[in-house]
């Protein structure tokens, strides 16, 4: 299997750490770490970096004096999170330069890899069971410099039992029945939604960064929808008459979302929140095997559906294969169109469709695969954070293929987050 030709060492081995967030960074684990840290955002663009050497060519004025095309070319060129904090703590007009960037534009660096400490390898049976936030601790691994780390907690005065509704925008969300917090899986940093009180909710997402202008947290009920516009003080609640929501996306400045029978839902804020189902056709080969699952990613220009097909074999036991179909648009109705190829980008999924999904293109730039699908392992007894499958590969005796029989079209959901990707809420709102 195309994920175990390069061995990446035991969850367990300590790595040197990441860089900490720049501000506020939350109680952690001792450790040796190098800060990085990042100014303010200027007024002027002067740049205030320093250098222990005084060259005619290193002082301030020369990375000051860098013309803006010439910063965009360097930022497009960046391969890991690391080097975007690299590159925002240079200097104040490098990363004003970032903060610019228009709301469309995306890294193309791998997210990160979310590995919780302790696993729940039975959810379907205790779904009832919360979490104590402040037990809940985690490490992230960056793919493209697996020799660091970064080990988090929630907030240790957390002293509170809630149960994980998904990951957004770089915050893990949780909630219980009156309370809920959102915590930033890099820093630590959280934010407290007012009280809602209301029981049934099984999943909620950011339908933008938090400290964009025009973000609302959303909650999905069997029957409704609330709504919390981020720095109000109060809730609204819509009727919701679609099948349980189980993944939603953004997709050319449109929300969609997939339910629980497979159905695909544009959702809508304005002039008031609605959903609407979106007529697809289905090709015959869409699902095959006794088991699935499936998941909506986004690949630049093109909205994606990876569909996971699980076979028993007598003698080999569970094997699985991932198939992609693109949606086309063009026709009417909308059909999805299996995908042979994926060329020169490289997915990324968890087992928790609540959690997001990620594209990235040319993936060998940090060492990466190209035509593959790199999958959170949910299993903590494998040596293995993650799993690389070519497009269209058998992956035999895979660990999460028994899981995905246990509860493929359930709903069923962990109770405190599992194996995941995420890109920091950083990425999403530097100099905002």
């Amino acid at each position: 299997m195309a994920g175990r030709r390069r061995r990446r060492g035991h969850l367990r081995q300590e790595r040197p750490p990441l860089a900490p967030p720049p501000e506020n960074p939350p109680p952690m684990e001792p450790t040796t770490r190098r800060e990085v840290a990042i100014p303010d955002r200027p007024l002027k663009k002067t740049c205030h970096a320093s250098s222990s050497t005084s060259t005619s060519m290193s002082g301030p004025d020369v990375w000051a004096d860098l013309l803006d095309s010439l910063l965009l070319q360097i930022i497009a060129l960046l391969s890991s999170f690391r080097d975007l904090l690299a590159f925002i703590g240079t200097c104040r007009s490098w990363r004003a330069a970032v903060s610019s960037l228009p709301p469309a534009f995306s890294f193309n660096f791998p997210p990160l890899h979310f590995q919780p400490d302790g696993y729940d390898p039975h959810p379907h049976r205790n779904y009832i069971k919360q979490s104590l936030l402040s037990n809940i601790k985690w490490q992230l691994v960056d793919p493209a410099k697996q020799t660091s780390s970064l080990r988090c907690s929630a907030p240790q005065n957390c002293q509170v039992r809630m149960r994980y509704l998904g990951c957004s925008y770089g915050y893990l969300i949780f909630s219980n029945l009156e309370q809920c917090l959102l915590v930033d899986a890099y820093s630590g940093a959280t934010v407290k939604p007012p009280k809602l009180k209301s029981t049934g909710i099984y999943c909620g997402f950011l339908v933008a960064p938090i400290n964009s202008p025009n973000s609302c947290l959303l909650f999905c009920s069997r029957s409704s929808m609330f709504q919390w516009q981020v720095g109000s003080n109060s809730w609204s609640e819509h009727p919701l008459d679609v099948e349980r929501i189980l993944q939603v996306v953004f997709f050319k400045g449109e929300m969609f979302a997939m339910d629980l029978l497979g159905r695909l839902h544009r959702i809508s804020l304005a002039p008031q929140l609605s959903v609407q189902e979106v007529a697809v056709m289905w090709g015959e080969d869409m699902v095959v095997g006794m088991s699935f699952k499936q998941w909506l990613v986004v690949c630049g220009e093109m909205l994606l559906l990876v569909d996971f097909s699980v076979s028993i074999d007598r003698f080999s036991g569970f094997s699985g294969t991932f198939k992609v179909f693109c949606l086309d648009f063009t026709v009417e109705p909308a059909k999805w169109v299996k995908v042979d190829n994926l060329g020169d980008n490289a997915l990324f999924l968890s087992m928790d469709r609540r959690n997001p999904t990620f594209s990235c293109m040319s993936p060998e730039r940090w060492g990466g695969k190209s035509n593959s699908i790199y999958f959170a392992n949910p299993s903590a007894d494998c040596n293995e954070p993650w799993i690389v499958a070519e497009l269209g590969e058998v992956v035999p005796g895979a660990p999460y293929c028994s899981e995905s029989i246990m509860a493929p079209r359930f709903g069923i959901h962990h109770q405190r987050p599992q194996s995941l990707w995420v890109l920091p809420n950083l990425v999403y709102g530097i100099g905002r």
